[in-house]
């Protein structure tokens, strides 16, 4: 599992994919998170504005798996 530390005590999910280099602009963000690819602790998150704080685990079509620390 891939870890990406943050320095705040929340990071939005769109700028998390960013971060974790899953995609280079917001615009590719959004459409995983619509197109219901992104998972956050288990579950599919179609919000891209959804607050990830430490020990979330983000997956991207059961591929990538990533927490938050």
């Amino acid at each position: 599992m891939n870890q990406v530390k943050i320095e705040t005590d929340f990071i939005k999910l769109d700028s998390f994919l960013k971060l974790a280099g899953l995609v280079q602009t917001g615009g590719q963000a959004k459409m995983m998170i619509n197109d219901g690819m992104v998972k956050v602790n288990g579950e599919v998150c179609t919000m891209r504005g959804k607050k990830l704080r430490k020990d979330d685990v983000v997956e991207i079509e059961d591929e990538y798996k990533f927490v938050v620390v």
